[in-house]
């Protein structure tokens, strides 16, 4: 079970904060093999929704924007599940709870998405739907989704 809060970047505590990046870097720049700029300044505008495991360990992530922050339409980005927690369903309680946080805190249902290719299905199984063409984003093939 996962254990999930939503909160402003102003809010992490220093420990809360070292365990989210350490767990971005963890898997966006060492096993996706991909050097890239993750601080990337967006941090302190999103909303986080950050899933703890039964020990309290940070073990997925998302940060979530309101339209016009990132998108014209709301977004969740920076989706990520540790390798060692995602044979128990947390990338799904995660969006799902992410998905509900755009919901409760900036009043919309549509939410735009920069997903990952090989993540289609999952994202379509959350109600998201491909628009335009197969892009790269730092290196890695993307395709923008939308669900309305």
């Amino acid at each position: 079970m996962l254990t999930i809060q939503v909160k402003s970047f102003d809010a992490f505590s220093i420990d809360e904060l070292y365990d989210v990046l350490q767990l971005r870097s963890e898997v966006f720049v060492v096993e996706q093999d991909c050097v890239y700029q993750d601080i990337d300044g967006k941090d302190r505008k999103a909303l986080h929704v950050i899933g703890h495991d039964g020990n309290g360990k940070v073990v997925a992530y998302t940060r979530i924007f309101n339209a016009g922050d990132y998108f014209d339409k709301a977004s969740i980005g920076r989706v990520v599940v540790s390798s060692t927690a995602r044979a128990f369903g947390y990338g799904h309680e995660i969006i799902k709870a992410s998905i509900a946080a755009i919901q409760e805190h900036y009043e919309t249902k549509a939410i735009k998405i920069s997903a990952q290719t090989y993540l289609r299905k999952f994202y379509t199984s959350h109600g998201f739907n491909q628009i335009g063409e197969k892009y790269l984003e730092d290196g890695i093939p993307h395709i923008a989704m939308i669900r309305s």
